[in-house]
C-alpha cells in the first residue's frame, strides 16, 4: 500500500516531473521571507544552481563569489559568525567536492551554521561526463563531524529540507539532482530532519508467502525506482517495505531498524559509489544491532560518463531491473 500522503498520480504516465533543485530554490526564497539573516553565496551558476530567483528578490543578501568555491565556503563561514546563515550553492562536484578542507575546517570545525547545496550530483548529470557527476559526495560530507546531510527525493521534499534546515544551528548539506523527477510527495508529507518514511508496504501476501518479504531503503531521486520495483514486487506476491532514507545523518536507526526487523532482508538503492554512501551507513547501523542479508544497490567503484541519464542509471546497475534482481537474489 502507498503512503496515503504521497502524489496519487505515482505511478501514472503523466505523473508531474519536476527537478529536485528547482525545490531548493524555491524554499531558500521561503526561507528569506522567513529570516532576514538568511544570505546566498554562488560560485558562477547562480541560475543553474537555483539561486536567481533569491538573488533577484533579495539582491542585497546575496553574494556572487564567482569561480572561487574555496572562498565560497570560507566566506561563508566568516558571514555566519557574524549571525548570518549563508547558503553556498554550486555543483556538488566542486562544493563540497573542490572545497571539502575548507569546508571541514572553517564550517564543521567550528560547528558554524552554512547550509551547502551540492547540485548536479549523481551520473544522472547525464552529458556532462565523468568529471561532473558527483558520486563521492555522501561519502565526503558524512564522515565530517557535526556535519547534517540531506538527499530530498524529489522537488517538494528539497523545498521542506530548504526551509527546515535553517531552524537547525549546525553546518548541513543537501544534495541535489539536475533532472527532472517524478513528484512523489505532497505538502501533506511528513518530512522531517533526522527522520526517515515508510513510503510503500506490502500488505495481504497469499498463505505461505508471508516471509517473502524485504525492506528497501532508498534516498534521494531513485526512491521513485525503489517505488516502481515495489509494486512490480507485489505483483509477483513478493512483498517489500519501501523507506525514504532522505537524512542520511543523522541516521533514523529506529525507523529503519524496526522495518528490518519486519522482513529480516534489506536492498540498499543510491545514486552514489557504493562505498562510503547512504548503504554503508545502514550497513553501519545494521552490522552492530540488527545483522541481516544485505545487498547494495549503486555505483561500483567506477567513474562516471557521459550518456543521458537513463542509459547511466541502467548502465551502472540502478534501475528497477536491477533492484528486482538484488531483492530475488535474497529471497534464494
Amino acid at each position: 500500500m502507498l503512503n496515503k500522503t504521497l502524489n496519487k498520480k505515482i505511478f501514472d504516465k503523466d505523473c508531474e516531473q519536476i527537478p529536485i533543485r528547482k525545490g531548493f530554490g524555491e524554499g531558500l526564497v521561503v526561507a528569506g521571507e522567513k529570516n532576514p539573516q538568511v544570505v546566498a553565496l554562488c560560485a558562477d551558476l547562480t541560475e543553474s544552481a537555483q539561486v536567481l530567483a533569491f538573488k533577484e528578490k533579495f539582491p542585497n543578501r546575496f553574494i556572487e563569489m564567482g569561480v572561487a568555491e574555496q572562498n565560497l565556503a570560507s566566506v561563508a563561514s566568516g558571514m555566519s559568525a557574524m549571525g548570518k546563515i549563508p547558503f553556498i550553492a554550486s555543483y556538488a562536484m566542486f562544493s563540497p567536492g573542490r572545497n571539502w578542507e575548507q569546508i571541514r575546517t572553517t564550517i564543521c570545525y567550528n560547528n558554524r551554521p552554512v547550509k551547502i547545496i551540492g547540485s548536479h550530483s549523481g551520473v544522472s548529470v547525464g552529458p556532462d561526463g565523468g568529471t561532473h557527476q558527483a558520486i563521492e559526495d555522501i561519502a565526503l560530507t558524512r564522515v565530517i563531524p557535526r556535519m547534517i546531510v540531506i538527499s530530498p527525493c524529489d522537488a517538494v521534499e528539497a523545498k521542506k529540507a530548504t526551509i527546515a534546515c535553517v531552524e537547525v544551528d549546525a553546518p548541513v548539506y543537501i544534495r541535489l539532482a539536475r533532472e527532472k523527477t517524478p513528484v512523489m510527495t505532497t505538502e501533506e508529507t511528513l518530512f522531517e530532519i533526522g527522520k526517515a518514511q515508510i513510503f510503500y508496504e506490502s500488505e495481504n501476501l497469499p498463505a505461505g508467502r508471508q516471509d517473502h518479504k524485504v525492506t528497501i531503503i532508498a534516498t534521494g531521486a531513485l526512491v521513485y525506482k525503489a517505488l516502481l520495483a515495489a509494486k512490480s514486487l507485489e505483483a509477483e506476491n513478493i512483498g517489500s517495505i519501501v523507506v525514504n532514507l532522505s537524512t542520511i545523518k543523522p541516521l533514523d536507526e529506529e525507523t529503519i531498524i524496526n522495518a528490518v526487523k519486519r522482513t529480516g532482508r534489506v536492498v540498499t538503492v543510491e545514486e552514489h559509489q557504493i562505498a562510503g554512501g547512504m548503504g554503508s551507513a545502514v550497513a553501519e547501523c545494521l552490522s552492530s544491532k540488527y545483522p541481516v542479508p544485505i545487498e547494495f544497490i549503486g555505483v561500483r567503484d567506477q567513474f562516471g560518463q557521459s550518456g543521458t541519464p537513463d542509459e547511466l542509471i541502467e548502465h551502472y546497475g540502478m534501475g528497477e531491473k536491477d533492484i528486482l534482481k538484488a531483492v530475488k537474489k535474497l529471497l534464494v
